[in-house]
């Protein structure tokens, strides 16, 4: 479920950037997107930090907060390092199902290939052989030729690679300090892509509706 968390909140931070919208149930919803649906999960975690959160503090804590709050712990629980989760962050109000069928790929960016290190999978463990903890082990299976999935293949070994990700791959198969570190960096870095403040969105009772 950790590595489930870590990748609710990556998926909504880009789409619309962390407003959590990819909580939202309806029509449009980024739940049905090409890069979630059937495939993203936790939800129903999230729904229960909230109840628990609204029955200490109502109309205090939003989903997009607890998303990056749920992230973070998911990591340091699975044994990776901390860092501090700015809060404030208000609730979209609409959800966006477009900008989920066009996540980014693997290629576009350092923060997303640091990232997908920490993603997980809803039917299969993407790291063979430490699936329960937070490590470096996804770089090593890219580097042995087993990434379960193509698109995290192609990282190591496919035809861009060489000038793009491979020496990245390299470097955290070597040392996993630097893929902690870098982690968190990015985490950090993502965490804060268009947050909603002020009067913009809201703090939504319910988050997989938006206020009535």
């Amino acid at each position: 479920m950790a590595a489930s968390l870590i990748r609710l909140h990556f998926h909504d931070c880009f789409v619309n950037g962390c407003d959590g919208s990819i909580l939202l149930d309806g029509d449009g919803s980024e739940k049905e997107g090409a890069g979630n649906k059937n495939s993203a999960r936790g939800f129903d975690v999230i729904d229960t930090i909230k109840t628990a959160v609204e029955n200490e503090c109502a109309g205090v804590v939003s989903c997009a907060d607890i998303l990056a709050i749920a992230a973070r712990d998911s990591v340091l629980l699975s044994g990776g390092r901390s860092w501090r989760v700015l809060v404030g962050r208000r609730d979209g109000l609409v959800p966006n199902k477009t900008g989920a069928d066009n996540l980014p790929a693997p290629f576009e960016s350092h923060s997303v290939i640091t990232t997908n290190g920490g993603d997980g999978n809803k039917t299969t463990a993407l790291d063979r052989n430490s699936t329960d903890l937070f490590d470096n082990h996804y770089f090593k299976n890219l580097i042995a030729g087993k990434g379960l999935l193509s698109s995290d293949q192609i990282l190591f070994s496919g035809d861009a690679a060489a000038n793009t990700t491979k020496s990245l791959v390299e470097s955290y198969n070597n040392n996993q300090t630097l893929f902690l570190v870098d982690f968190v960096k990015a985490m950090i870095k993502m965490g804060n892509i268009s947050p909603l403040t002020g009067s913009d969105g809201e703090i939504r009772k319910n988050c997989r509706v938006v206020n009535s």
